[in-house]
């Protein structure tokens, strides 16, 4: 009898120790669940400071174009539309700041895949494969993007790196 009581006994501890073991795994599962992932985000201010400068490239080579500088999701922070600028450039602007931010690339490096036979891209909605969009990267994170229409492709290029340089780091 006292051997049977000492084998209940050990089943007893042996259960105890399981459900301690897999508490401590779910809590410990649940915990890395519930942390959340610190990330850059563009603000406003620093939007604008895109802008001045992207607008000051512009400016110095007397170039009329559509300046937009999107968050990391592609959606418009700010529209700039420097005087006598094509209206059609607004639309092409804001497409490639959102696909330069989506695919964390400069638009210009998505072109050059179509155009060297990638077609396939040419199948993903919204997006506008044409340089002139540069995205803008914190501490080796995409945080937002800048896209220029409105003159030659790489000159919209140019003015957005520029609007870019203004916040890289």
């Amino acid at each position: 009898m006292v051997v049977g009581f000492a084998h209940n006994k050990e089943t007893t501890m042996q259960k105890a120790f399981k459900f301690l073991t897999a508490a401590a795994l779910l809590t410990a599962s649940l915990a890395a669940q519930a942390q959340l992932v610190d990330k850059k985000a563009l603000t406003l201010a620093e939007a604008r400071k895109a802008v001045v400068a992207a607008t000051a490239e512009a400016k110095a080579n007397g170039w009329n174009v559509v300046i937009v500088v999107a968050d990391d999701a592609g959606y418009p922070l700010t529209i700039d539309r420097l005087d006598n600028a094509q209206r059609p450039s607004v639309d092409i602007a804001i497409g490639k700041a959102r696909t330069a931010a989506l695919f964390k690339r400069p638009s210009a490096a998505l072109e050059e895949a179509i155009n060297k036979g990638r077609a396939a891209l040419l199948s993903v909605d919204g997006q506008v494969f044409l340089q002139g969009g540069v995205p803008i990267v914190v501490n080796g994170e995409v945080i937002g993007a800048v896209g220029v229409s409105g003159v030659r492709a790489d000159q919209d290029e140019q003015v957005a790196t520029a609007g870019a340089k203004a916040i890289n780091r």
